[in-house]
């Protein structure tokens, strides 16, 4: 099977040994999961108010593809107050890389998918010679009894950030480019490696589905785009202080070095989450007692009145492709 690398649908054996023994965790209400001859997952619906839908891609990460796949999608349904139960992964991978990378990043899912508690309940998977690069899509399927909207946001609101900002998108530097890291000591660099495995915003969610009107999580365009996304979204302006939003010492050094924003830099692992004042207290006592870091970076404001400043950018892929400071 190692040496599998023919073009199309992998046949049944390839499946059975390479894909779908990764299933993650048990759930009884999945009557019919993935296997062969099945189109499509068979799920008994709960009591639950809502079904909570999202499907994102992985690009710009090779390390950890598959973690990564399962938690930025399983991150949006927290961050609708939901919990993530059922996955989905379609996986279409250049023919040279094999059913071996097939495997890695199914068994990547598969551990995961076991620690967050969800099933891994269908998906596609096929070796390709049209792409260069592997193209992976996950959905990601919950429950919430949480109504959480953009539209709930009011003016006086205050907008909290969790952990710091741009550690997916530093994590991702230090596992595939580390040659733009030089500055950094081996333990420093391992340390932005570690924060691969805090890519998850599910603990903090739940202790704040309660008391936010709204929660996001920042993909590319990292805290600033995020803000940006939920001002388009709610109709109101921000006011946010760049200095409050916490930034690692080993985050602001790399941008010093390199030449980047870190808040424009891609950011799963932190949550913003957009809560009434008054509940800005308990919010923060949770966070504290539960041992994850968070700051409030600011407040919403007005309609109509001083513009929301923020923009659009992702940092990652010019940094991405710059030379190796030995070739400079």
């Amino acid at each position: 099977m190692s040496e599998y690398n023919a073009i199309g649908k992998l046949p049944p054996e390839v499946l059975k040994s390479g894909v779908l023994c990764y299933g993650g965790a048990h759930r009884p209400e999945v009557v019919v999961g993935p296997g062969l001859g099945e189109d499509a997952a068979l799920i008994r619906w709960g009591d639950e108010p809502y079904l909570v839908v999202a499907s994102d891609p992985v690009v710009g990460a090779s390390h950890g593809a598959g973690r990564l796949l399962v938690h930025i999608n399983a991150n949006d349904v927290a961050c609708k107050g939901g919990e993530p139960a059922w996955f989905m992964a379609a996986l279409i991978v250049p023919a040279r890389s094999g059913v071996e990378y097939v495997r890695r990043v199914m068994e990547e899912i598969h551990d995961v998918c076991s620690e967050l508690g969800i099933a891994v309940v269908g998906g596609h998977t096929e070796l390709t010679d049209r792409y260069d690069h592997p193209v992976l899509v996950g959905t990601m399927l919950g429950h919430s009894r949480y109504g959480l909207r953009a539209d709930k946001i009011q003016e006086g609101d205050a907008l909290l950030a969790t952990k710091h900002a741009g550690l997916e998108g530093m994590a991702i530097i230090a596992h595939d480019r580390p040659d733009l890291l030089p500055f950094l000591s081996g333990a420093e660099l391992n340390e932005v490696r570690s924060w691969q495995n805090d890519l998850s915003v599910l603990k903090e969610a739940r202790l704040l589905r309660d008391l936010a009107c709204y929660m996001h999580d920042p993909t590319e365009g990292g805290v600033k785009g995020g803000v940006f996304e939920i001002c388009g979204s709610c109709g109101l302006d921000a006011e946010i202080n760049d200095g409050d939003v916490p930034v690692s010492p080993l985050t602001a050094r790399a941008a010093e070095k390199i030449g980047f924003d870190p808040l424009r830099l891609i950011s799963s692992g932190v949550l913003l989450a957009a809560l009434p004042e008054g509940n800005v207290n308990e919010a923060m006592t949770r966070l504290d007692t539960a041992g994850v870091e968070a700051k409030v970076i600011g407040h919403f404001t007005g309609r109509g009145g001083k513009k929301n400043k923020m923009s659009f950018h992702e940092e990652l892929w010019s940094i991405l492709d710059l030379p190796s400071p030995i070739s400079r």
